[in-house]
């Protein structure tokens, strides 16, 4: 499908043509077509016909009627227009005033003076319904009150071999058909009707431009939004080379109706569109905005692709198109090649916009500028975060503000829309702890905590990462994990290099000496249950940052290609998450490379060396936990910043664990022994901890304390579930013995 170029002057045609406007040229372009209707029916009038026909013409044929067509020549036209009305054609486009709808329609697709006799034959019924009794009695069918293809014929042809000329004027190639101007609508009435019987139809949207009635057409509400900016260009948190550089290019292009692509690149939606808005502004265009995500999922996508283009143009607007590297479906339509190819003819201004970055060969012959809105860094976050703070009188000392700024990676939009949300909720929760007798006054002036704003950050991205990972909400703190003080050490110097980030990158300049590895990747090493998901909580809650758990062993793909696929998928929604990633079951993937013998061993390197690339360019916190360190490659070793070894816990981390398990709330009673616990049970702390919970399950349904015995009761239960053999008897020995003691 291709867009015939705009008139001269289109762009601003729409905003200065007014409906009385057109509808003068109209009524003037109409007057022609009354005169060849009048003459149509002054040839009728004068036919030797009788009288009776005259009066029921269109209700029945007569002997006489039928007589009558079997004696008239084949093809011949029925009226016989005069001299003036057919030769006023040829001044009718060139008499147009240029600013009019009807004239930038003509110029815009190539019309004729025949196509615009079509047109406003097809428009009469539209402005008056005099026009479809006309048309019923010319056509002498009181049912066919719309034009038909051989009603036109018949009115604007002069011979039999005129009307087998224009029918070309109605085939699928022709400007009014391929820019679908106009449809052929087949009469209901009957069963495959042949081609004269087919009526002429406006498109709504043609009809909306002729009569002045610039609104956006019903069909494109679904997924478009025609706007009048209304922001301020130099209000916007944009680069300043961007803001200085954008408006110029832009303003050049409008005014001299030369086509202009730029492809917006930007972690965020909300930025792209007002940036594409308040670049409308500078020019005074409008932007119609288009969500792909939604057009895809029309069937009859193809025919709004062309309405969205025509749309743009009868608007005079800037396209902006949302979200293309959606296009990944196989359908051809889908495809951003095809929707390059269906682009390439429109002249305006032209913005995709996406998350990825601009692919030069996906894309060749298509000349397009790459506009990438990178996150703000730390100084300018810091200043947009004490902008907004201070719009809504929020006080937050200086340690705070640089590490809610250092901590989370957001956007100018982000973080306006956080701030809110830290607002309302504070205001929820002051409401829901002020007293009955408060509830009648004004409500009390709020702050939000910390807290509360880390929340409201955290809720402004990671949304993507939902659906390829788990999100764990993070409840352990310090004093709930127990491990030996080298490794309680270790955890806490992993969440100084996270808090410190911005002083030792930014301030010390360490940023400029790496290319790579600028994100915090950390092992956690050690058997099952040793507490390294507890590790990655406690981490995760101390940074106020989300956590999500990625289990490799359904990353995996035995499909050649399907593994790199996944991990890609999984740090492109984590690249702007502000989120930890917690890979488990890494050991499935960081296995030992092996020596290349065939294909599989080929390939099962590849994606190691495809993971440790992605974890060097991501720029987060990743925690990668293993049952087995021995199992790992040393290159893959070297790029890690900490690797925490979590121990089997001895007789005396037991003891703890056992202590530390039981909420303060559990009723415990006094026959309760944890150090002979610790010591005859030798499991670790996640057994532990499913212990203690069965044991508490146990003392409910007899409703009383937790007892030894449901303890001991669990234990069996828990070395059952491992398969291991275990004998309570030496522990009720033990217990008893101490008893009588």
């Amino acid at each position: 499908m291709t867009v015939a170029p705009p008139l001269d002057g289109s762009r601003d045609f729409c905003k200065d043509s007014r409906p009385p406007l057109q509808l003068e040229v109209l009524e003037s372009a109409l007057q022609r077509l009354d005169h060849l209707l009048e003459d149509a029916l002054k040839s009728l009038q004068s036919a030797p016909t009788s009288e009776s026909a005259h009066l029921f013409r269109g209700l029945y044929i007569t002997r006489e009627d039928v007589t009558s067509l079997v004696s008239q020549p084949v093809g011949v036209p029925q009226f016989r227009a005069s001299e003036r009305a057919r030769t006023d054609r040829d001044h009718l486009v060139d008499d147009l005033p240029p600013q009019s709808s009807l004239a930038w329609l003509v110029g815009a697709f190539g019309l004729s003076g025949f196509d615009v006799d079509v047109v406003l034959l097809a428009l009469a019924p539209e402005l008056d319904l005099r026009y479809e009794r006309i048309y019923a009695y010319l056509q002498d069918d009181v049912t066919r009150k719309r034009p038909t293809v051989d009603l036109a014929l018949n009115l604007f042809c002069d011979s039999a071999a005129e009307k087998l000329d224009r029918r070309l004027h109605f085939s699928p190639h022709s400007p009014l058909l391929r820019h679908g101007l106009l449809h052929l609508l087949p009469d209901p009435n009957q069963v495959e009707p042949s081609f004269l019987a087919h009526y002429l139809k406006l498109d709504d949207q043609v009809t909306r431009l002729l009569l002045g009635q610039n609104y956006l057409d019903p069909r494109l509400e679904a997924f478009c939004e025609l706007l009048e900016p209304g922001l301020d260009w130099q209000q916007l948190a944009v680069p300043s080379d961007i803001k200085r550089v954008l408006p110029r290019l832009a303003a050049h292009a409008y005014s001299a109706h030369e086509p202009l692509r730029f492809y917006f690149q930007a972690p965020g939606r909300t930025e792209k569109r007002e940036v594409a808005e308040g670049l409308a502004g500078t020019v005074g265009a409008k932007l119609l905005a288009v969500r792909i995500d939604r057009l895809l999922e029309n069937p009859k996508r193809d025919a709004l692709w062309e309405l969205v283009l025509r749309e743009a143009r009868i608007n005079a607007a800037i396209l902006y198109i949302s979200d293309v590297n959606d296009f990944r479906e196989p359908s051809p339509i889908t495809r951003l090649q095809d929707l390059l190819d269906l682009l390439a003819p429109y002249t305006g201004i032209t913005i995709l916009a996406g998350r990825m970055a601009w692919d030069p060969q996906a894309a060749r012959g298509f000349e397009i500028i790459p506009v990438t809105f990178d996150i703000p860094d730390f100084a300018e976050r810091q200043s947009c975060w004490m902008a907004e703070l201070r719009k809504r009188s929020v006080e937050l000392d200086s340690k705070d503000l640089d590490m809610i700024a250092g901590r989370f990676r957001l956007t100018s939009t982000q973080i306006t829309d956080a701030v809110a949300a830290a607002q309302l909720s504070s205001r929820w929760r002051s409401a829901r702890s002020s007293s009955e007798e408060d509830v009648g006054g004004p409500p009390a002036p709020v702050t939000p905590t910390l807290d509360e704003l880390a929340a409201a950050a955290r809720s402004q991205s990671g949304h993507e990462l939902t659906r390829l990972a788990h999100k764990i909400e993070p409840r352990y703190a310090w004093s709930d994990i127990v491990l030996p003080s080298d490794q309680m050490a270790q955890l806490r110097e992993i969440c100084f290099q996270a808090e410190y980030r911005q002083l030792v990158y930014g301030q010390w300049g360490f940023d400029q000496k790496l290319s790579l590895g600028k994100g915090l990747n950390v092992l956690f090493s050690g058997p099952p249950g040793t507490g390294k998901t507890m590790a990655a909580e406690v981490i995760a809650r101390e940074l106020r940052l989300d956590l999500y758990r990625i289990d490799l062993s359904q990353v995996i793909s035995k499909y050649i290609g399907e593994t790199e696929k996944n991990l890609d998928r999984i740090f492109a929604a984590a690249e702007n998450s502000n989120t930890v990633l917690f890979f488990d079951e890494a050991d499935a993937l960081f296995g030992k490379r092996s020596e290349v013998r065939d294909s599989h061993d080929r390939y099962a390197n590849i994606e190691i060396s495809f993971l440790l690339q992605k974890m060097e360019e991501y720029q987060g916190i990743s925690i990668l936990a293993t049952n087995l360190r021995q199992n790992l490659d040393e290159a893959f070793v070297r790029r890690l910043q900490a690797i925490v070894e979590f121990p089997f816990p001895d007789e005396e981390y037991r003891l703890r664990i056992w202590q530390n398990v039981f909420p303060k709330k559990a009723p415990l009673g006094a026959d309760v022994r944890f150090d002979l616990l610790a010591r005859e049970v030798r499991l670790a702390g996640g057994n532990i901890k499913n212990m203690a919970l069965a044991a508490a399950f146990y003392a409910a349904a007899d409703e009383g304390e937790v007892h030894l015995s449901h303890l001991i009761r669990a234990a069996c239960r828990e070395h059952q579930k491992l398969a291991r053999s275990w004998s309570p008897g030496e522990l009720l020995r033990k217990a008893t013995l101490s008893q009588k003691v």
